[in-house]
């Protein structure tokens, strides 16, 4: 089992000075952000760079998978004040690209779809000229539940995959490989100007063979944008790190990635899902 962190994972702290801006205004306006949640890396550099990822619906996600650092357990109805104060903060922060993601709420008939529409509408109005990412849970395959989520009509719809088929019953025991994939076919189906995004972690058993077909898989499925990024387990009790993957190789699943058709591909230790995101967006536009 992998333990000691290579020199290429030991992250220089940066200060910035809009990383307590941006923790204030977050606290003022009590919202949550996947990179707090879900004890991102990144979290400094990004709120340092005045950005963040919203994290909707509340903090108790109703799943537990094993490599995420998400809060388990019951969580609270949804508020109905929270897309405006979503957008209120992207307004705050100028945002030009918006990441808006959510715990999964197996609880709700729609899976929180409702809510992600009405957080989208209401920072379109904050913001006309920002692009807008939602990243969705599966809805547990529901497609009128993805439907009314492309209703509010998104820039981006991210799904991520997170892990290889073989390692879903492990990791992801509530979900399934392929409703992932049917989850991304119907968005490009059903929207197809929108753009289709995914993301795994690397690192937690799979092999290169794996990768690679978990990687054409998304392509053959209308998936746009791809990430892949280095898994490093929250705490003790989480699914241990089995492997550090090299940023030369990396290197080499990116540029397979971008062969088979991929519009963009960040592929780094460091890497998450909504990681520079606005700059993925526009790296090939």
């Amino acid at each position: 089992m992998a333990s000691l962190f290579p020199p290429y994972l030991r992250k220089q702290r940066i200060l910035a000075g809009k990383n307590r801006r941006v923790e204030r205004l977050l606290s003022t306006l009590h919202l949550s952000t996947v990179c707090q949640s879900a004890r991102c890396p990144n979290r400094n550099e990004c709120f340092g760079c005045g950005t963040a990822a919203f994290l909707l619906l509340g903090e108790q996600c109703t799943r537990s998978c094993r490599f995420c650092a998400v809060k388990k357990g019951q969580p609270s109805p949804p508020d109905p004040s929270e897309p405006h104060r979503v957008a209120e903060a992207a307004a705050c922060m100028s945002l030009r690209h918006v990441v808006l993601t959510s715990v999964t709420r197996d609880d709700l008939d729609d899976g929180g779809s409702l809510h992600f529409m009405k957080t989208i509408l209401a920072v379109q109005e904050r913001l006309p000229d920002a692009t807008i990412e939602a990243l969705v849970p599966d809805f547990s395959g529901s497609v009128s539940s993805l439907d009314t989520v492309l209703s509010a009509e998104p820039d981006v719809l991210n799904h991520n995959m997170e892990t290889v088929r073989r390692l879903y019953p492990i990791l992801r025991p509530e979900a399934d490989y392929y409703t992932s994939l049917k989850l991304i076919r119907h968005v490009k189906e059903q929207a197809p100007g929108v753009i289709t995004k995914s993301g795994m972690m690397l690192g937690m058993g799979e092999n290169r063979s794996e990768v690679i077909q978990a990687i054409t898989d998304l392509r053959d499925n209308g998936c746009d944008i791809l990430t892949l990024g280095q898994y490093l387990a929250p705490s003790a009790a989480h699914y241990p790190i089995v492997e550090f993957i090299s940023p030369e190789i990396f290197l080499e699943y990116r540029d397979v990635a971008l062969e088979m058709g991929f519009r963009s591909v960040s592929a780094a230790p460091f890497v998450r899902s909504s990681y520079h995101a606005a700059d993925i967006l526009r790296e090939r536009t």
